[in-house]
């Protein structure tokens, strides 16, 4: 094989450096020679390499080989914020589990969309934990040690408890209100 002349390491080099995909016009504003040529000769030099020189439409650009393509690919940590329903249902399934639908819904006092549930599924942090043993048999839903793990607790022994809830200043007055009232409809009982 022989040695690339300067306008095929031109090219070359301009479009190992380059942003975006450029046109033949393009190259030629930085370029003298053939730029057509040198892109022939940069397609054949590269051909069975790791990487490729390819033309989309007009434009050309370097991209890795399709068959190696796998090796480049990693995980993304994909931050996502959850919903006001999405973190009360996940509270409710910590504190309550194993839990139904039908009682996580009781407690937030709305219907909970199937989409709540599959996110928190999808986080890894809520799992079915089987059914219950009443008609119907209604799934149970339960966290996961990534719940756990992700919020820096040993057990779910280490939530936080009212008090320590009520001393953060996370409880808004309404929830003192409902807090109040329930105690109270417990001691009437």
């Amino acid at each position: 094989m022989r040695p690339p002349d300067d306008t095929v390491r031109a090219v070359e080099a301009l479009l190992f450096a380059a942003a975006e995909p450029m046109t033949v016009d393009s190259m030629r504003a930085y370029v003298a020679g053939d730029v057509r040529a040198a892109l022939d000769r940069l397609v054949r030099d590269y051909a069975g390499r790791g990487v490729n020189l390819v033309r989309r439409g007009e434009r050309w650009h370097f991209q890795t080989a399709g068959d190696l393509a796998h090796l480049l690919q990693h995980e993304r940590e994909e931050v996502r914020r959850l919903s006001r329903a999405g973190i009360e249902t996940l509270a409710i399934i910590a504190y309550h589990e194993p839990v139904t639908r039908a009682e996580i819904e009781a407690i937030r006092g709305v219907q909970i969309s199937k989409g709540t549930l599959d996110v928190l599924m999808e986080a890894g942090w809520v799992r079915p934990a089987g059914r219950r043993e009443i008609p119907g048999r209604p799934l149970t839903f339960a966290t996961t040690p990534a719940f756990l793990a992700h919020f820096g607790l040993e057990t779910r022994r280490d939530l936080p408890g009212i008090d320590d809830l009520r001393a953060a200043g996370l409880l808004d007055p309404i929830d003192l209100a409902v807090e109040r009232a329930v105690e109270k409809a417990d001691e009437d009982d």
